[in-house]
């Protein structure tokens, strides 16, 4: 008995069964959609019925893929798909017509900086070096499309990094940036489980200037750390001009809605060094969730 080999497991692996199934003899029985493996059996799995189904798919797809690649944290990036870098928004500008169209231009040229900025705090977190498990820490992630999208990615692409990027199917057609590193290109049907996995591994986010979007993003991430559901992390809302403009953060203190202390969730940066210098006096102030600095290497 001492040499006898005992098996890993005794059943039949799904994808062994599922090419078996392909020899099938072509019958009406088999021919019927009611003869397909379920897992393999499209119209079975998009049925309304199936929608626990798909997200809990959805849930796990993306973990599994994170985890294989040694993904231990990520930097997350929220903004505008609107704003170009600054050469295309001059270029821009130089072809409105009408003084709306102008002044909407003018507007977007201003806030092209944070194209730059996203892009350069890109490059500086994706130069932290792995934690003494071999695993990486502060993988850029972004929503994977144009604008401040596309400047984490290729941020992160500039020094050789792999970035995330988390697209959502959308009516009319997108396409991942070209930075996003292809092998963790994920696509989503929900929104919801793409908010849950910008945040799954968050470690600090960034949020810059953006519409609904952003909006939705940020403001879920700021009842999730005021209500206590999710541990405090950096938070740092670049452009400060702008947020103060669209939200009058002040008067929900004013009119009694929030605390003040909720204030203190986020700070206002305008710079890429400003919030890694934030990032790193935070985490030296405070013990990390998972029991590390994630800014610190393997010792020696």
């Amino acid at each position: 008995m001492s040499d006898a080999k005992i098996p890993n497991r005794l059943f039949a692996p799904a994808r062994q069964d599922a090419e078996t199934a392909k020899g099938s003899i072509r019958t009406p029985q088999t021919e019927d959609p009611a003869y397909r493996l379920a897992f393999q059996d499209m119209d079975f799995l998009l049925r309304e019925d199936l929608r626990p189904v798909r997200f809990q798919l959805e849930l796990l797809k993306p973990e599994l893929i994170l985890e294989e690649a040694g993904i231990a944290s990520t930097f997350v990036f929220y903004g505008s798909a609107r704003i170009p870098e600054p050469a295309k928004a001059q270029a821009l500008l130089e072809l409105a017509e009408g003084d709306e169209a102008r002044r909407i231009a003018e507007r977007l040229v201003e806030k092209s900086k944070y194209y730059d900025e996203a892009r350069k705090l890109a490059q500086i977190v994706s130069q932290v070096p792995r934690d003494a498990a071999g695993r990486r820490q502060f993988v850029v992630c972004s929503g994977g499309g144009p604008s401040i999208m596309e400047a984490a990615n290729r941020g992160a692409t500039d020094v050789g990094a792999e970035s995330i990027g988390l697209n959502i199917v959308l009516p009319h057609e997108q396409a991942p940036n070209p930075y996003v590193t292809p092998k963790l290109s994920l696509q989503f049907h929900y929104f919801a489980l793409r908010k849950m996995h910008f945040l799954l591994h968050a470690r600090a986010l960034a949020a810059f200037p953006g519409g609904f979007g952003t909006f939705d993003e940020l403001f879920e991430l700021l009842t999730l750390i005021q209500t206590g559901k999710i541990e405090p992390m950096p938070v740092m809302l670049f452009g400060e001009g702008f947020w103060r403009r669209v939200v009058n953060w002040e008067a929900l203190c004013e009119e009694g809605v929030i605390s003040p202390r909720d204030l203190k969730i986020f700070r206002f940066v305008e710079t890429a060094e400003e919030a890694w210098d934030f990032v790193r006096a935070f985490y030296r102030e405070r013990q990390h969730p998972t029991g590390g600095d994630p800014l610190d290497g393997p010792s020696d």
